[in-house]
């Protein structure tokens, strides 16, 4: 099995600094949906690893959350692509929970429901944090550009890569399986 864990917010949909707290405010990012469309075709297993600290912070319950989640595989599906697990930490920064991304809770847990050793996954994020908690379990890490990406592309520790986008993500894995 081939699997790949992105990041949500500034990966699939529009990142926004004052949270995603609705289904309407989730709206995919130009070329997301294709992309996953297109992993889905070269049958990529795609889950889901998202810090949603705005449950913990009380500006959205777990339930709207799961609304959010919907809209979300409704797109994805609509698009011609097919969404696994999604997984999130509803708990703020700083509260020393594992599963909070940078910590790798998040992907030991998606490792095993998938039984896929973490040395075999690929992430892809848009924030350092993203790319610690790969890096930590011995995944591929990417950084695409998108949502905070660019401003994070400095600090990279060595290891990880950079995409402009999903859909240059996908693209990149599609060439490597070709050659």
């Amino acid at each position: 099995m081939k699997l790949i864990v992105l990041d949500r917010d500034g990966v699939i949909n529009r990142e926004s600094k004052d949270f995603i707290r609705t289904p309407d405010a989730w709206q995919p990012l130009p070329g997301s949906l294709d992309a996953i469309a297109a992993l889905s075709r070269a049958d990529w297993t795609i889950a889901v690893a998202t810090n949603q600290s705005g449950v913990g912070r009380g500006y959205f319950s777990e339930a709207v959350l799961e609304e959010i989640h919907a809209k979300m595989r409704s797109a994805v599906t609509r698009g011609g692509g097919e969404l696994g697990r999604v997984v999130y930490c509803p708990h703020l920064p700083g509260s020393g929970c594992p599963c909070r991304k940078p910590q790798p809770g998040l992907l030991n847990q998606l490792a095993t429901i998938y039984s896929v050793p973490t040395g075999e996954m690929v992430v892809v994020g848009d924030s350092l944090r993203d790319i610690e908690a790969a890096l930590a379990v011995g995944a591929r890490a990417i950084l695409v550009r998108t949502g905070n990406g660019q401003e994070h592309e400095a600090a990279l520790p060595p290891g990880a890569e950079v995409a402009d986008d999903l859909q240059a993500v996908a693209r990149l894995l599609a060439e490597e399986a070709a050659s």
